[in-house]
């Protein structure tokens, strides 16, 4: 724990018995079943090529791996829940038969994919809409699996049309208390991770302003995850590409180790685990 932080956050995820301690933070790797996501280097090439990168992450240092099948970068195709289905539900089963241990992360907005991912044997749901499915919040009561939220505003197409805050700090939080206060009122008690959403509703500027006071979220008492890898936010500032973006990426990642981050959602994760044994060291 660094020394400037005055709230208190839970550290531990119950994840159907299985302690993961957040004291120190860690790394969720990336695993795209698509094939037009913004960064070539994620997509798995089919389910034998996921479930190398699964492997290879897993030995780097990984604690998670997210598994997405619906590329939301701005301009990507809608795809159906079968597809999206097809995409992921194998990836996971292959997964899990090839490394039993590995703790699986759905990334789905929808509920009829997250609940055939957690069949297929993901133990965490990671929604971009916080509950923009009215099936979402029933799964996870259902399920009692940890649950990332995560701020973006409108339909997932459309994400990018509604960028004015009259304060971005303050909206986000409120966004976030109402969500939790809706499952409370639904005697929902599963363990909830905050993801402000890098790229998602903002600006560039809106982006380094979130990453300036990502402190002020602890208050909200619940462990918060940053995925900003290869993003827009770091290669429009280096005037380079995804491609690019690495070293941006682990200073990015660094900055928020520094104001509270516990999970660090990355492409490249030995990079990011090199960059939490740097912070480590630091605040040892």
């Amino acid at each position: 724990m660094t020394k400037h932080r005055q709230v208190s956050v839970k550290t531990t995820l119950n994840i159907r018995g299985r302690l993961i301690s957040l004291d120190k933070p860690v790394v969720m790797g990336i695993i795209n079943s698509t094939p037009d996501s913004f960064y070539a280097g994620s997509r798995a090439n089919g389910v034998a090529g996921a479930v190398a990168k699964a492997g290879e992450m897993l030995a780097e240092g990984a604690v998670f791996l997210d598994v997405g099948g619906y590329s939301t970068r701005p301009g990507a195709a809608e795809i159906s829940e079968a597809e999206e289905m097809a995409r992921v539900v194998p990836v996971i089963k292959a997964i899990r038969k090839e490394f039993p241990q590995a703790l699986i992360s759905i990334d789905t907005f929808r509920a009829s994919v997250a609940r055939e991912a957690v069949m297929a044997g993901a133990l965490m749901i990671n929604d971009i809409t916080a509950g923009g499915d009215p099936g979402m919040f029933p799964l996870v009561k259902e399920t009692g699996l940890p649950y990332i939220m995560m701020h973006m505003r409108g339909p997932v197409s459309r994400m990018m049309e509604n960028l004015k805050y009259a304060n971005l700090i303050l909206e986000i939080t409120r966004y976030f208390l109402a969500r939790l206060h809706q499952l409370r009122q639904m005697d929902i008690t599963t363990e909830v991770i905050i993801d402000p959403g890098f790229g998602f509703s903002k600006t560039l500027a809106q982006n380094y302003e979130i990453l300036k006071n990502l402190t002020y979220f602890e208050a909200l008492e619940a462990p918060l995850l940053v995925g900003v890898s290869r993003k827009s936010m770091i290669y429009k500032v280096l005037g380079t590409t995804a491609d690019d973006a690495l070293i941006g990426t682990s200073v990015i990642n660094f900055a928020a180790l520094e104001k509270g981050a516990r999970i660090l959602r990355v492409h490249d994760v030995k990079e990011a685990i090199d960059t939490i044994k740097i912070f480590n060291k630091l605040n040892g």
